[in-house]
This record gives structure tokens, sequence and C-alpha cells, in this order.
């Protein structure tokens, strides 16, 4: 006759992992009757007609009816004038050879680097000039330079 193939140990492994899983169903089975949350019912959040969070529904007769089209997302666009990014200033350094210079805004008094090929005409030193401002990776750039 064979040998049966359930040891002891295993036997008693068994018994303590259906232990285990019924002791766990007991907790769960607790925690379920104790917990405050009481359902979806106490879950529930409204609005009321001030758009305030509350707990109980928002009378019906305050309801108000609003047009879909009126709402508007975001910042409203505001016109934009072509003479508002042309700026002014005065060339404080300029270097022919190697292209490159600075335009101090007479604005901002603000140094604006500038690159030859964003020039519209040749300056020199000292010119009064009219210029764009744009954003480069390394800081505003002057373009459309050319002499006031």
């Amino acid at each position: 006759m064979a040998k049966s193939q359930e040891t002891f140990s295993k036997k008693d492994k068994e018994k303590n992992k259906i232990k285990k899983r019924q002791e766990k169903m007991m907790r769960k089975e607790e925690r379920k009757g104790s917990s405050k949350g009481g359902g979806l019912e106490n879950m529930m959040a409204y609005l009321d007609e001030n758009g305030n969070i509350s707990d109980v529904p928002m009378d019906p007769k305050l309801k108000k009816a609003v047009d879909a089209e009126s709402i508007e997302i975001g910042v409203v666009r505001r016109e934009v004038d072509p003479n508002e990014h042309i700026r002014k200033g005065k060339v404080s350094f300029f270097n022919t050879s190697k292209g490159y210079g600075f335009i101090r805004d007479l604005e901002t008094q603000e140094t604006v680097f500038v690159h030859i090929n964003g020039i519209l005409e040749p300056i020199t030193d000292n010119d009064n000039v009219t210029f764009e401002r744009v954003r480069s990776p390394k800081g505003w750039s002057a373009v459309h330079v050319k002499k006031a």
C-alpha cells in the first residue's frame, strides 16, 4: 500500500490558511457594520443656487436657466494694436564684423540683444532705432530693427 502524500505539516498549513481567511472575512464584516459612511446617500453633495456645496438637494423653484452660449471660458481676447509691439531705442553697441550688438530700450531702459539677421537697414552705435522684442532661449532679442 502506498503511503499518503499529506503530512501533518501540510494539513496544519492548510488549516491555518482557512482560519486566516475566515478571520479576514470576519474583520471585513465588522468594518462594514461599524462604518460611518452609511451608503451612497451620506456621500452625496449638492450645489445650491449660489454654487455652494450643501448636503441637501436644491429647491427646483430656485433653479435659473443659463444660456450655454453666454458662458465664456478663459480671458476675453483683446484687440491687438500693430504699433503696440514696436519699441524705440538707442544702439548702445554694435559690432559690424561679428554681426551683433545691443539696443537700450527707451521705455524700460532694458538692454536688448540684436543680431545682424534681425536688422532691416544698416545701423551703427548711438543710432535711434525702432524694433520689436521677441523671446529667445537666452532672453529678449530685437527683430525688424530699422533707423527711426
